[in-house]
Parts: structure tokens; sequence; C-alpha cells
């Protein structure tokens, strides 16, 4: 069974396998998976069909002020954080004030976690948008998705009909960023990012980008799609021993 949707605008800190004890942020609209991605490993289940867009709940977003006033009352009130990481329901980056809401949480982080790293899990696909950018190169880490190297993979694993292109290129643009790359497969392959050719493509991608690491992992929560199927870690190390080829650390989770 997938987990339910965070509720409010701050979860956690959560222990988590990457990032130590991170500081959840939900920028997305309350109550609602808002992502133009719709992945079948997904622990928030399937995206719901939304024909007008994020734009349909766009009054919905919260405001930049009222996430840095939740994060401020959540560092001062609760235990030490590693990390204050932008994630939540979806997709951060879709946001209409994405940018303003980093600077605002950059001051926040400043005044009262001085040592926490400002960090954003995303799916890469606003890559291209150049205000995207802007609020992206202001976060201290950027973890961003790529599980395929090529347009059927892509549509396998991710559903999006964002160009892998735009996708690799924008990430071989921004630099500095930490890859996360979920590998997954059912027993009828339908869904398969581990093939020889699903591999040769990725990593052909992963050169392009030229990323600072790469985190290989697994499915761990129950999947929106049942079939899917964990990994065995001895296939994600070999995977990461074929990035480490590359030149680039690898980390498997």
């Amino acid at each position: 069974m997938t987990i339910p949707l965070q509720e409010g605008l701050v979860y956690g800190p959560v222990k988590s396998r990457r990032l130590g004890a991170s500081l959840g942020v939900n920028i997305l609209p309350e109550g609602r998976k808002v992502c133009n991605f719709n992945c079948p490993y997904c622990q928030y289940g399937w995206t719901p069909p939304d024909p007008k867009g994020a734009a349909a709940v766009e009054e919905t977003w919260p405001s930049a002020e009222s996430v840095a006033a939740a994060v401020q009352l959540a560092l001062t009130t609760g235990g030490v954080v590693d990390r204050i990481t932008l994630a939540g329901n979806g997709e951060p980056t879709l946001h209409p004030d994405f940018p303003a809401v980093v600077e605002l949480l950059r001051k926040v982080r400043d005044r009262y976690a001085r040592h926490a790293r400002l960090a954003i899990l995303s799916n890469s696909s606003t890559v291209s948008d150049p205000d995207v950018v802007r609020g992206l190169l202001r976060m201290d880490e950027r973890y961003m998705k790529l599980d395929a190297g090529d347009a059927e993979t892509l549509r396998q694993m991710n559903a999006t009909p964002v160009p892998i292109d735009r996708i690799v290129s924008g990430l071989a643009a921004l630099k500095g960023v930490i890859l996360q790359s979920l590998f997954t497969r059912d027993a009828d392959g339908r869904i398969d990012n581990t093939t020889p050719v699903a591999l040769t493509h990725w990593l052909a991608a992963v050169r392009r980008v030229q990323p600072r690491a790469v985190h290989v992992y697994s499915i761990d929560r129950a999947p929106a799609w049942k079939p899917l199927q964990r990994i065995p870690r001895g296939e994600l190390d070999a995977i990461a021993d074929r990035v480490r080829a590359e030149g680039f650390d690898a980390l498997v989770f």
C-alpha cells in the first residue's frame, strides 16, 4: 500500500537514507499530489488526472512567506537537522514563485540553522526554465532524477511528455548536480531500466551531465504499480561500478 500524502508545509525531521536528519518542506498545494511525472514506482501512488494542469490549482499554492514561517517554527521548536529539503507531494519546482521560496528559505536557514544544507529533490523536468534554474542555483544541494537515457525508457519509468534530450541538456548545463537514479522492473518486462540497452543509454546520459555524484537505488516502499520489483543489491553495485568506471562517484542505497 502506498503511503499517504504529507500534511502541512513541513514534516519530520525524517531519517533519510541519503540526507540524514532531513526536515521535509512541502510547497505543493495542500492535500494534492501535483507532478508532471507519473512514475509507476511512486510511493505516493499515481498522479491524479488534472486536464488543466497545475495552473488549475494555482490559487492554492502556499506563499513563500508562509513556507518560510513554517520552516522557522520547525527549526526553533525542533531538534537539529542536517538538511532542509524541498520535496513533498510532487515536483517542488512547479511552484509559481519557486525562486522566491528558495530565497526566503535561505534567510531562515542562515538565521536559525546555519549548519543545515538547503536541498531539493527534483524530477529534473523543469531544468530548461531560466526562473527555475535561478532558484536551483541558490540551493546548496540539487538531487535531480535521471532514471533513463532514452525516450522509451523515460516513458516507462516516468510517463512524462518532457523530452529526454531537454532533461539531459538542462542537467548538463546546471552543473554540480547529484543524480538520483532508481532502478526497477517487473517480471514481464513491461517496465525495466536495467536491460543492457537501457543502461547503455543511461550511462551515455550520465556522461553528458557530468554529475558530482550518482545515487543508485531501488524501490524501498510499496509502489503505485504493484508488479514492480526491488533490484537486488548485487545488481545495483554492478551499476554503480559502471558509473565509477566512467569517472564519477557512485553510492548505492
